[in-house]
């Protein structure tokens, strides 16, 4: 476990670290995890800019002017779009890379807690999956030439590059796939699609970050926060979900430390790989160079030990499967778009 201390020791050394002037991307922006993350990246970093993806105008306001009263160097803009359509991060993505040519944290976490069954978007695809998966890895394709310049970065006033994408689910929690069903049209329940948006989001993250290692890849397990899922939720899931939360309250992460220890995620500078008796699994760990490789990180920041069914599925080259099977979605979904093709 990483102490909150420890944490907060991170980053406080931010600036020193990576210097000022770094660029954020936090899908999901403007509540839950998102936002908390926002929040500990400003108030940590020095005349910092940030984007905050999310669909509620009126937050990212407040959001923004609360921000800019903490660190007036910074600057802060929020991009309005619903990310369950492709089209749309695709949209983002274009108005990021008219402004940026790097970007040191690309942070991904939009999500719903729809207990409903399938939901298909105009674009066809499962909007639950989407948001959990599919879109994410749009955001990763479209915005790796700017992630790649970051990971490059070696301008003296950057002492350490810093290139890096976070991925906000369920690192731990991975499961067998249908292989055969990735988009789960013939397959579908609710434990499917978390379990493959879970596993898909490590097997693809692992598989780029050894095709790309000047940006370091996380997936992690945020534990237990209260964020605002619960508003597509219905009355009784409403209250068994408030009913649970009551329960594990003792487990629970706060607001504003669960935004400190992502960003601790976001900037630590390496993480170790856990040990498995007396072997090291180190491709889910570093290839031993500063911001390189992926990482499952648990809910306090530490690496998870090696798992069977990600070494099983490394063996088996399914990490280019996936991420065949994700590109030709996005080629099926967006009619041939030239935005990804860097992941080619």
């Amino acid at each position: 476990m990483v102490s909150i201390t420890a944490v907060r020791d991170n980053n406080g050394a931010i600036p020193r670290l990576y210097g000022s002037n770094l660029v954020a991307v936090f899908v999901g922006g403007t509540s839950g995890i998102g936002e908390s993350t926002a929040r500990a990246f400003i108030r940590n970093t020095t005349a910092s800019r940030a984007y905050l993806i999310g669909r509620d105008q009126a937050r990212a306001s407040r959001i923004i002017e609360e921000l800019r009263q903490i660190k007036p160097d910074s600057q802060v803009e929020f991009i309005k779009a619903d990310v369950s359509l492709l089209r749309e991060v695709d949209e983002v993505c274009m108005d990021i890379k008219k402004k940026e040519d790097r970007l040191n944290l690309l942070f991904l976490s939009p999500g719903t807690g729809s207990m409903n069954g399938p939901d298909e978007t105009s674009e066809g695809l499962d909007k639950k999956l989407t948001l959990h998966y599919y879109a994410r890895m749009r955001f990763v394709a479209n915005l790796l030439p700017q992630l790649l310049k970051a990971g490059e970065d070696q301008q003296q006033q950057r002492p350490n590059r810093l290139s890096r994408v976070i991925s906000v689910l369920e690192a731990g929690g991975e499961a067998a796939l249908h292989l055969d069903d990735l988009s789960l049209k013939n397959n579908y329940s609710l434990r499917n699609c978390a379990k493959h948006a879970i596993t898909m989001n490590s097997v693809a993250m692992e598989h780029l970050a050894a095709l790309y290692p000047q940006v370091s890849f996380i997936h992690s397990f945020p534990g237990l926060v209260r964020t605002r899922l619960d508003r597509d939720l219905g009355g009784i899931a409403k209250t068994a979900l408030s009913a649970l939360l009551l329960l594990g309250r003792p487990w629970e992460t706060g607001f504003e430390e669960s935004g400190e220890r992502h960003l601790y995620a976001a900037t630590k500078l390496q993480f170790a790989p856990r040990m498995c008796g007396d072997k090291m699994d180190a491709a889910e760990g570093s290839d031993g160079k500063v911001g390189s490789g992926f990482y499952r990180l648990d809910s306090t920041g530490s690496t998870y030990k090696p798992s069977r069914i990600m070494q099983v599925y490394r063996e088996q080259g399914i990490g280019g499967l996936i991420w065949n099977h994700t590109l030709g979605i996005f080629e099926k979904v967006r009619g041939g778009s030239r935005l990804g093709d860097e992941t080619k």
